[in-house]
């Protein structure tokens, strides 16, 4: 998935596009999709509003060319996180990885799309190839260590563990002692990743 129009755009005029389309990534990380108006973007990006108008006539301009944006920073992030030191489980790295990425931009504006896509249907269809590529591992395939092979239910249900206990974790409010819950709480998601894995015993999720 790609930028639409942008083989179209002169050398120039894709550097303007890409700014913009990073100035959109930060607002909707730092207060939602709500701020994302054409005057807020194209001052975050330090163009004209003309030069914005430019690229994105339209909301759903701006949406088709923004899911594959914001894929690409995803895979380069996953990318960045790189094979685990020697000695490093597998697993283990894959988890820590996910839960530092979850609060990098590219994946706050992925969750704010998400989120708005469920009563935005306009939003819902521009994110769908980018949320089919993420969800069946074609995009961020770091994370796939967590299910360590292929298609087995058992190794699936690994990764699909790992994961929305990570993202639901990160977007929960925890009101008491939130770092000690948190590090018991990706403790016990490690314990349970390694037993779906066969690395471990599926009842032993309590750290000793």
């Amino acid at each position: 998935m790609a930028d639409p129009v942008v083989h179209l755009l002169s050398p120039r005029a894709q550097r303007t596009r890409r700014r913009i389309l990073d100035a959109v990534v930060e607002l909707l990380a730092e207060s939602g999709l709500a701020s994302a108006t054409p005057a807020a973007i194209a001052s975050r990006a330090g163009v004209a509003r003309t030069a914005y108008l430019y690229h994105f006539a339209g909301r759903a301009d701006l949406l088709a060319a923004l899911a594959p944006h914001v894929g690409e920073g995803m895979a380069r992030l996953f990318d960045a996180g790189g094979r685990p030191p020697p000695g490093v489980d597998a697993s283990d790295h894959a988890i820590d990885t996910y839960w530092a990425l979850l609060f990098e931009p590219p994946f706050l504006a992925f969750a704010e799309l998400r989120s708005a896509a469920r009563t935005d249907p306009e939003v819902a269809a521009a994110i769908s190839g980018l949320l089919a590529d993420f969800d069946s591992g074609r995009l961020g395939g770091r994370f796939g260590a967590v299910a360590q092979a292929g298609e087995d239910p058992r190794f699936q249900a690994s990764r699909d563990l790992g994961r929305f206990l990570l993202e639901g974790l990160a977007r929960g409010g925890l009101s008491y002692a939130a770092d000690d819950r948190r590090r018991r709480l990706i403790a016990v998601v490690k314990r349970a990743v390694h037993g779906l894995n066969r690395k471990g015993s599926t009842q032993d999720l309590w750290p000793g």
